[in-house]
């Protein structure tokens, strides 16, 4: 079999898997091909992904994204903190497209990395709308206009939480996926003195952990 047709087969491979472990990113696996065609095309220019995840970006990257939006199905508006190509915002969004007034707002510092997710939003038709700033500028300006809040690969947990604080005391939730420091950064947040906390099990990465915090989770309707 030749390199191409190997790595073809490789791509295949995970990308079922993904549609396995996530399905709610199965009908939209159109948009998902095109997402993953402008993603290694601007990756040659513009530092978007580890280079050493290429190879699992379903897996790796949309399937790990599609994780918040299953925990919280209910949600249709969100903030993403730092999004950079766009995980796991630009992936909610696009699964977010038949839900009317669903909206995912984007916030990225990077000029590069925003006209990337433009272009995503853009071609997909994602309900995507993009935020070229800082966290601290950006987030405060939707104030009661999202839902939920979200990050990956961003910061500690206790500066997610000091970002997304006045949020959360309007009744939003931040759902953080995080790597295998997960309890030391939730022991480091001293969130659950102030704010209803649970955790759950990546499907993606079985040391990590998708973390939820609202002000009360008793209290919420979705």
């Amino acid at each position: 079999m030749s390199d191409s047709r190997l790595r073809s087969s490789a791509f295949g491979g995970d990308r079922d898997h993904a549609l396995e472990i996530a399905p709610t990113l199965r009908p939209f696996v159109e948009e998902l091909e095109l997402y993953e065609g402008l993603l290694r095309k601007w990756q040659k220019s513009t530092n978007l992904v580890a280079a050493g995840t290429l190879s699992h970006i379903w897996s790796r990257h949309f399937a790990d994204s599609a994780q918040v939006l299953e925990a919280f199905p209910t949600i249709t508006t969100w903030a993403d903190l730092g999004s950079g190509a766009g995980f796991p915002g630009m992936v909610m969004a696009i699964c977010l497209k038949p839900h009317p007034g669903a909206a995912v707002h984007l916030i990225e510092s990077d000029q590069r990395k925003a006209a990337f997710l433009r272009a995503v939003s853009r071609e997909t038709g994602a309900p995507a709308h993009i935020h070229l700033g800082r966290i601290e500028t950006e987030l405060p300006r939707l104030r009661g206009r999202v839902g939920g809040i979200t990050a990956r690969a961003l910061a500690p947990l206790p500066r997610l939480i000091e970002w997304s604080q006045e949020h959360l005391l309007k009744n939003a939730v931040a759902v953080f996926l995080k790597g295998e420091d997960w309890s030391s950064e939730l022991t480091a947040s001293n969130a659950a003195a102030s704010f209803d906390v649970t955790t759950i099990e990546s499907r993606t990465n079985p040391s990590g952990r998708i973390i939820a915090i609202a002000r009360d989770f008793g209290a919420r309707r979705d």
